[in-house]
């Protein structure tokens, strides 16, 4: 059957004649996505790398999939690949037994993309996507040194709303994860390279100008049982995002390293990464590593019942570019009950705050993530 072009019939003719209409209403609210938004159609395609599947490659079945998106299912194997993702409601789905049975690698970088479309091996634009059982990379460091301009090398990029990835390793060094807010994301990377602005070190380039060229747009992202790995701002961008009960691996880097550089256009923005229960680990000697610096002059970092390793800076907390800008004066970096040797709440930065248990409230998952929608992302990952 060809879901691809659809007859202009009634639902029960492109079904199947026999139908009845109380039956394909049944089927269609069955195949409602766990999002909160009936699919137009269930649609589930397979990719296998060894020709075995209807596609050899991600992006020739996401290419296949409707507007109205729908669930990929992907053999184990490593495909080397870019994979753009344009349609809403899309599922990744790795059938191997583990995320590392099925990687989606790429190695392009923002200095070296030349004409591809994106430097990340994967780039969602639309909003309701769902990752399971996968592992996004990119290893543009096998092959080329990490320098201080041009080494920006995304494994993930995502600039929509209500994203889920459950058992997702993500892994890269510079600039690993990027976490959009719609309309004021990287989607213009898909037509002209954005500035760089994470390079590091950071004399390397002037500080961002301070100003609001987009009108920000929410979005939320939840991760779960998910590894983040990398080293130079690694997960970064102004969408708001959980991570539940991820480890977050800092990769080795001679000059240290910040696991984040979360940067919001407006004060009042709705932007914030909030990391609760997880672990903070590294590569051995690995150090001087800070829990994130701000990207633009305001940030918002929360982390919550998270075990730190001794590669954790004592300050926790840095600046965008000391003596040049003042962004720590105007963010809100904050944490509460942290433990492990990276712990050091009397040494922190004077800007950040040691929160009570009553201040937590709010970045509770179902309460932080809830928007008007009332999405429950924690619920919708069982």
């Amino acid at each position: 059957m060809n879901m691809h072009r659809l007859p202009s019939t009634n639902t029960e003719t492109i079904l199947g004649s026999t139908m009845s209409r109380s039956k394909t209403m049944v089927l269609l609210l069955a195949c409602a996505a766990t999002f909160g938004s009936v699919r137009a159609f269930c649609l589930t395609v397979h990719v296998a790398p060894n020709g075995s599947a209807e596609y050899k490659t991600v992006q020739s079945a996401i290419d296949k999939l409707p507007a109205t998106g729908g669930t990929v299912l992907i053999a184990p194997g490593t495909y080397h690949e870019q994979v753009i993702i344009n349609q809403s409601h899309v599922t990744l789905k790795g059938t191997g037994a583990d995320p590392s049975a099925t990687i989606l690698v790429d190695d392009t970088s923002q200095g070296t993309r030349g004409a591809k479309p994106s430097y990340a091996t994967v780039h969602v634009l639309g909003s309701d996507f769902r990752a399971e059982n996968l592992t996004f990379e990119n290893d543009f460091n096998r092959t080329h040194e990490q320098v201080s301009a041009g080494s920006q090398a995304q494994a993930l990029n995502m600039e929509g709303d209500r994203n889920i990835l459950d058992h997702v390793h993500i892994l890269a060094n510079q600039d690993t994860l990027y976490i959009g807010a719609r309309g004021c994301g990287q989607a213009g990377s898909l037509r002209t390279p954005p500035p760089s602005t994470t390079s590091f070190p950071p004399t390397a380039q002037p500080a961002p100008i301070a100003k609001t060229p987009c009108t920000p747009t929410v979005t939320r992202s939840y991760f779960t049982h998910c590894v983040v790995a990398g080293n130079v701002d690694f997960i970064y961008g102004e969408g708001n995002a959980v991570f539940n009960d991820c480890e977050i691996h800092s990769t080795l880097h001679a000059a240290g390293g910040y696991l984040t550089a979360q940067g919001k256009y407006l004060p009042d923005q709705q932007s914030t990464f909030v990391f609760n229960h997880c672990r903070l680990t590294a590569e051995p000697g690995e150090e001087h590593v800070y829990l994130g610096r701000p990207w633009r002059p305001f940030a918002s970092v929360v982390y919550l019942n998270c075990v730190m390793g001794a590669h954790i800076d004592p300050a926790g907390w840095h600046e965008w570019h000391p003596g040049e800008t003042h962004n720590l004066d105007t963010v809100f970096y904050a944490e509460y009950n942290s433990t492990g040797p990276g712990a050091n709440p009397t040494a922190r930065d004077p800007h950040s705050h040691q929160l009570t248990a009553a201040q937590t409230a709010p970045y509770a998952t179902a309460t932080f993530l809830a928007g008007s929608d009332h999405w429950n992302p924690a619920k919708d990952a069982k």
